[in-house]
């Protein structure tokens, strides 16, 4: 890999830093969130190092908000706007992007995190539930990221094996599905990589 892979998903706490972290390891890439909305719990940035990211391969955010919410919203309770000019691509090489909520998330009033990854114009990965209601929810976030001429890799799934939904999606919306992502009684470094290995083939992020 020697490009640049951004990961969205259909919602918040789908399971993107997750997969954004195994993606990392897996193609020895850097990692950048560039906008992280609540610090409280610890960053996500944070969180990818303890599932295994060197390091020294995590990219500094743009921008640190405080709150746990919405990037628009958090910026404007910290006092500042988030400026999509700071949001260009750090430096060469492999790089794995973890966006801020879905697809839509607004980072301002008048810019979403879909905006910002057709700017960019790299491939994005779309990490999906495989729980009720996902159909839906991936139907739309493909519409949306087509709808602004961003390239598509595919679907990653997380969670229990429901064959049909994850068919249908690949099916309907016309996307190549990945793979996906069993939850982990035991999440780490280790179980982390077994498990993305054991249901991914690298060389489709290749």
């Amino acid at each position: 890999m020697s490009g640049t892979i951004v990961v969205t998903g259909t919602d918040t706490d789908v399971g993107k830093t997750v997969f954004a972290a195994a993606l990392a390891v897996a193609l020895g890439a850097r990692y950048w969130k560039p906008v992280q909305a609540g610090l409280a719990d610890g960053s996500d940035a944070g969180s990818v190092v303890e599932l295994g990211v060197d390091p020294a391969k995590v990219v500094p955010e743009a921008y640190r908000l405080n709150t746990p919410c919405s990037p628009h919203r958090a910026a404007e309770i910290d006092g500042v706007t988030i400026d999509p000019a700071r949001l260009a691509l750090p430096g060469d090489g492999p790089l794995v992007v973890e966006g801020a909520g879905g697809v839509l998330v607004p980072l301002t009033r008048a810019w979403s995190f879909g905006d910002q990854a057709a700017a960019w114009g790299q491939p994005v990965v779309l990490v999906a539930r495989t729980a009720l209601g996902t159909i839906n929810h991936s139907l739309l976030s493909i519409e949306a990221l087509r709808a602004r001429g961003v390239p598509l890799l595919g679907v990653a799934f997380i969670g229990d094996a429901v064959e049909d939904s994850e068919a249908v999606i690949a099916e309907i919306g016309k996307v190549r599905r990945l793979g996906r992502l069993p939850r982990l009684a035991d999440l780490n470094a280790v179980t982390l990589a077994a498990a993305f290995a054991a249901h991914f083939d690298v060389e489709d992020f290749r």
